[in-house]
């Protein structure tokens, strides 16, 4: 058995462009229903979101064979927790609050065994097909997305050498934290603001690295696709589900 494709990961070292969607429901029933939708890649969120371990698992049971692949951020730059999720198969991790290149470095040690790495080792997990990938453990790497959130001002300082330390596929800029370190409180739809995720992202792009954002609003997301940004999630579950709940109800109960 060959280890599974990364797609968003070969899609986003060519230059492509991969729309996603937020999932924050923890629900696998969720995930099933919108891995199909036609999405690039799904965010499973684990920090921000009530979702554990067996959840998480049953999320990427419900996304394999969808369009999209599913993306875990897990809860912090945590060794253990990164080693928990790639075990049970997460193709990609989206590791939040990365502050400077020894942060950076740290979070790619926790997804590459020794003697580059520091993940744990075991040989019979979801991640090998239950020690069924032969050379799992050679293999892993080329199929593994490490994205790294930034989302401060301090963290923007360093952003090149950030995104430039080996093992990094993407950098993601946190745009709610990210304009709050700037004193506007999720804000960032200001000049500003506007002007700091634009200069992002052609910051990255210089250095040959592709930029992530999460966007609920349809015309900033073009936007930010237009300036450069190469993995966009342009919605997350909660809103669809709790936009579509309000409408109805408004129109019912106007």
């Amino acid at each position: 058995m060959e280890l599974p494709r990364n797609a968003f990961k070969h899609a986003l070292a060519a230059g492509g462009t991969q729309i996603g969607l937020w999932c924050s429901l923890c629900s696998n029933i969720t995930v099933d229903v919108v891995s199909d939708s036609g999405f690039d890649w799904l965010l499973l969120d684990t920090e921000h979101s009530p979702n554990e371990l067996p959840a998480v698992l049953a999320q990427l049971q419900a996304a394999r064979g969808g369009t999209a692949t599913p993306i875990v951020r897990p809860a912090s730059n945590d060794p253990v927790l990164i080693k928990r999720l790639l075990d049970i198969g997460a193709p990609g991790l989206l590791i939040p609050y990365v502050q400077d290149v020894k942060e950076a470095r740290r979070a790619v040690a926790a997804t590459r065994y020794p003697p580059v790495g520091l993940r744990g080792v075991t040989a019979s997990g979801r991640a090998s097909r239950y020690g069924r990938v032969p050379g799992y453990l050679q293999k892993a790497d080329s199929e593994i997305s490490v994205l790294l959130q930034v989302e401060t001002r301090e963290a923007m300082e360093q952003l090149e050498a950030i995104a430039t330390v080996d093992g990094v596929d993407g950098v993601f800029i946190g745009p709610a934290d990210l304009s709050t370190s700037f004193g506007h409180h999720g804000n960032w739809t200001g000049p500003e603001m506007q002007a700091v995720l634009k200069d992002a992202v052609e910051r990255l792009t210089k250095v040959g690295k592709p930029a992530g954002i999460l966007t609920a609003n349809e015309e900033e997301a073009r936007r930010f696709i237009d300036w450069g940004y190469k993995f966009v999630a342009v919605g997350a579950d909660l809103g669809l589900l709790r936009n579509a709940a309000d409408a109805l109800a408004r129109r019912f109960k106007s």
